[in-house]
Parts: C-alpha cells; sequence; structure tokens
C-alpha cells in the first residue's frame, strides 16, 4: 500500500463520517416539524455507506497492473428516508396540524438515537484523523531517513 493510499483511506473516511454528522444534525433541528413542503412530517434520514470501487471497464482489463492504484477507502452510498420506523402520534387537539381525532404526527426522530449516532460519527472521524496522522508521521519519518 502506498502513502497516499492510506491518506485517501482516511480522508474518504472523515469526509464519509462529516457528512453523516450533517444528516445526524439535520435530523435534529427537524424532529419536531409537523409539516413539511408537501404536507407530511419530516422524515428522519439513514447515511449508508459502501465501499469506494472507482474500476471502470477498461480499468478491469487492467486490473492487475492498476490494482495499487484504484480507489480505496469509503463512500456515501445513498441518503434514505426512515420509513421502518414509525412516527410519533401526539394528542394535542389544540395544534394547527391535529387530525380529526385531536392527534399530531410528529417525525419519527428520536433524539437519544441521534446523538449516540451523532457521539458514534464524531468518534470515526476522529479515529480516522488519528489514523491519517500516524500515516503523515509515519510519511515525514520516511523522508527524514532519506536525508
Amino acid at each position: 500500500m502506498g502513502m497516499f493510499t492510506a491518506f485517501n483511506i482516511n480522508a474518504s473516511g472523515m469526509t464519509a463520517q462529516r457528512y453523516r454528522m450533517d444528516i445526524i444534525s439535520e435530523n435534529v433541528a427537524n424532529a419536531s416539524t409537523t409539516r413539511t413542503e408537501d404536507g407530511t412530517p419530516y422524515r428522519r434520514k439513514v447515511v449508508t455507506f459502501a465501499e469506494k470501487d472507482t474500476q471502470t471497464p477498461f480499468s478491469r482489463v487492467l486490473s492487475k497492473e492498476r490494482d495499487n492504484y484504484t480507489g480505496k477507502g469509503v463512500k456515501v452510498s445513498s441518503v434514505q428516508e426512515d420509513t421502518w420506523t414509525e412516527a410519533n402520534k401526539v394528542y394535542d387537539p389544540s395544534h394547527p396540524d391535529a387530525d380529526e381525532n385531536g392527534y399530531v404526527t410528529y417525525p419519527n426522530v428520536n433524539i437519544v438515537t441521534e446523538m449516540t449516532n451523532l457521539i458514534d460519527a464524531s468518534r470515526a472521524y476522529e479515529a480516522n484523523a488519528t489514523a491519517f496522522e500516524a500515516s503523515k508521521s509515519i510519511a515525514l519519518q520516511g523522508l527524514q531517513i532519506g536525508k
């Protein structure tokens, strides 16, 4: 593995975790949004990661020679709305978005879950930053030896 491959892997991890933190922040900010542009409550969003694979049909032909130079790391593969968790219904007949029975449908955002996910993403970002610094230190020591 080359020196810059380690940098690319760690940088892709930091970028993906930063994006995940942005989506979690959006979820927390919209935890009480009962009406979006389409008239429905906000739906929690979930980020999905995948392994980077930058091989094209041409590079498959040259895969043995180019194997060390293809993209490695992680990427955001999708951001999906959480449709598997039910929305919260709260009885509040005075709310403008209450239905005919007096229930308001709030988003399916659980603040405790979101904060736990935020801590997880933050720690993963820190781990990638630490690994990046370690790779940088190793590269600098290698350059020092070559003096």
